[in-house]
């Protein structure tokens, strides 16, 4: 594969690692913003815990610690499934990461192996002046042993 190719390449796997960056980015944000609903949810289920603890004590009819009860009932699943939000949220996260640094290992390798055509190209370069050198040092010589010799 020639250098041109391998720089298209390279380039293509940096927009590739990019986008999954972003994509990660966005997984993470969304994973904090589920927590965060979560930490609402829980924080309004306490509080109501503790206004309805504070009603109970003057004293509540059977009928209101029902419907507070059925309420309770409610935040505690509404609790349950944003803790599911959570969790799903992560995962979602976790494989984002996990893709996004697959995809840095490739276009690392990818850019190893450039650097190593750049090397060697280089290394070639070298040599092919190094020859031209060597010859026109030879050439030099020839010449001026004709010339001690004429």
């Amino acid at each position: 594969m020639s250098i041109k190719q391998l720089q298209m390449v390279a380039e293509r796997e940096q927009e590739q690692e990019d986008r999954l960056a972003r994509e990660y980015q966005h997984a993470q944000q969304n994973v904090s913003a589920q927590k965060q609903k979560l930490t609402g949810l829980n924080s309004y289920r306490l509080d109501y815990l503790r206004e309805v603890h504070q009603r109970a004590s003057s004293g509540v009819g059977a009928s209101t610690f029902g419907q507070h009860q059925a309420f309770i009932d409610k935040l505690d699943m509404a609790c349950l499934q944003q803790s599911r939000l959570v969790a799903q949220s992560q995962s979602a996260a976790d494989q984002r990461k996990q893709q996004w640094l697959k995809q840095q290992q490739k276009r690392k390798a990818v850019e190893l192996l450039l650097e190593k055509k750049y090397q060697e190209q280089a290394e070639r370069e070298a040599r092919q002046e190094q020859q031209v050198l060597d010859e026109f040092a030879i050439q030099r010589f020839l010449r001026q042993r004709q010339s001690f010799s004429s």
